[in-house]
């Protein structure tokens, strides 16, 4: 595994698989950067790269889609799996299986460097000179509530009694230089060490991290258990331990090498409006709320520093890509820790993390004696219904054999549509609804509560009507199988 140590670092292994493109003309951050990072998911083109912003003036970088897609075909998961530390062309369930073991492996926490090492100490801004009005901010999308400044960097917080750290993403909107607000929500874990500091009467210190490591804001976009704290998971993705280094204000440690920092403390009311925006669902949402407000007390940044921007909406972009491949991992540990033989789950980026996939394996009736299909559909529903997980949040679950890729697209395409019964074969639960998904009616959006529905999906046993492929793995012995792949050039 290779341990990328900063965004830079990052941002020259793209380029040096072809999947990075350097935008070569000056660029606003008022729409322009976001709109063509945007096209860049839809169109699946190298991430962009920008490094001239109009707005700017201290010469300061942008870099869109930091996990989107690959413009490579032949390794479509590339800016995901380099986060982690593995080889570009790593597939889905590889992938998946990287961050289940780390979920069982024993944390390395991170080593703390002189500031002297520390590349996001290069500037330090104190008191008035800490504003916002320094940097050019980015709107994401015309119907925003404001300028999003925080798409992909990852909150730093710790519960007033110091015994948990959590490094989480949430979007975070500019209200004047020396204020921001984003959705702060229990039980989001930075909305449940909001709350904490809120009974205690006091403001929470936090630091926002803007442009770390690539596998920063990976682990701050994925599920973890409550009480995990990130930069030891971290250490343990990668083998090694994370450089970080103490903030300047507030009692908190950020990644040394981060492109930017920013200190202060979090409102104990909800004192500002929050939204619109994009959502991860794919429509302009019209929903605000009232969140707490962040104070900017000291920036640190690093020289020409680089700001990573995601333009959250249709899929696949990185709410699906990154969360959705946690989430994937998350279910996957669950079913296996509840006894059950399961291959791999995964997340379909193009359903907008409204579909989970759940495989098993041939011999999965000799490993649970006496069950059918039924009965293993229900276990796996029990399981990502009733403990937590959130596949309550995801309406559909397709439960299939492992014959299939569900990350392969024309694989899942092709099962959907010849393995499931018009209207048998399906088991409801109820889930949890979020107000933007629009599969649902406007009363379940309002009670944020509807159904959820495991279908299964699973071929007869063999001797019992289950057939082979009639595909060039399953139709054709293996020796013409042998001929034609040595004479396929000829």
């Amino acid at each position: 595994m290779t341990h990328l140590a900063d965004l830079r670092a990052y941002l020259d292994a793209l380029r040096a698989i072809g999947d990075l493109k350097t935008v070569g003309r000056p660029v606003r951050a008022d729409l322009e950067a976001a709109a063509i990072t945007r096209r860049s998911y839809e169109q699946r083109t190298a991430a962009p790269y920008f490094p001239e912003v109009v707005e700017d003036g201290i010469g300061m970088r942008f870099f869109g889609a930091p996990a989107g897609l690959s413009s490579r075909a032949d390794m479509p998961l590339a800016r995901l799996a380099l986060s982690v530390g593995l080889p570009p062309e790593t597939g889905g369930g590889e992938l998946v299986e990287h961050l289940v073991r780390t979920r069982d492996a024993k944390p390395v926490p991170p080593v703390t460097v002189a500031r002297e090492r520390a590349a996001c100490k290069e500037n330090v801004l104190l008191g008035a000179d800490a504003t916002l009005d320094r940097f050019a901010i980015p709107r994401i999308h015309e119907q925003d509530g404001g300028d999003y400044l925080n798409t992909w960097g990852v909150i730093v917080a710790k519960t007033p009694d110091g015994s948990w750290t959590n490094w989480s993403i949430t979007r975070i909107m500019k209200l004047d230089g020396k204020r921001m607000t984003g959705l702060v929500i229990p039980p989001q874990h930075i909305g449940l060490m909001w709350e904490a500091w809120a009974e205690r009467g006091e403001p929470m210190p936090y630091a926002l991290v803007q442009g770390g490591p690539p596998s920063v804001p990976f682990v701050g976009g994925i599920p973890l258990p409550r009480d995990i704290d990130e930069a030891g998971y971290i250490g343990a993705l990668h083998g090694e331990p994370l450089e970080v280094v103490r903030c300047e204000t507030v009692d908190l440690e950020v990644p040394a090498h981060a492109e930017v920092v920013i200190e202060g403390h979090l409102s104990i009311g909800r004192d500002s409006l929050e939204g619109p925006f994009g959502e991860y669902a794919g429509y302009a949402s019209t929903h605000t709320s009232h969140q707490p407000v962040f104070t900017v007390e000291a920036i640190t940044h690093r020289d020409a520093p680089i700001w990573p921007v995601v333009a959250e909406g249709r899929p696949p972009d990185e709410y699906h890509t990154v969360t959705g491949t946690g989430r994937a991992a998350k279910e996957l540990y669950a079913l296996r820790a509840a006894g059950l033989p399961i291959t791999t789950v995964w997340v379909p980026y193009a359903a907008a993390m409204h579909w989970a996939v759940v495989t098993v394996p041939d011999d999965w009736r000799e490993r649970l004696p006496g069950a059918d299909t039924t009965e293993l559909v229900r276990r796996i529903g029990e399981v990502m219904h009733n403990s937590g997980n959130p596949s309550a949040m995801m309406p559909v679950t397709y439960v299939l054999d492992d014959d299939i890729d569900p990350s392969n697209e024309a694989d899942l395409l092709w099962a959907l549509g010849t393995r499931l019964h018009p209207r048998d074969r399906r088991q409801f639960w109820e889930g949890r609804v979020l107000p933007f998904m629009t599969s649902y009616s406007k009363e379940e959006r309002a009670a944020q509560k509807g159904p959820s529905v495991v279908v299964d999906g699973l071929l007869p046993a063999w001797g019992d009507g289950r057939l082979n492929h009639a595909s060039f793995a399953q139709a054709y012995p293996e020796d013409v199988r042998r001929r034609v792949l040595e004479h396929w050039d000829d």
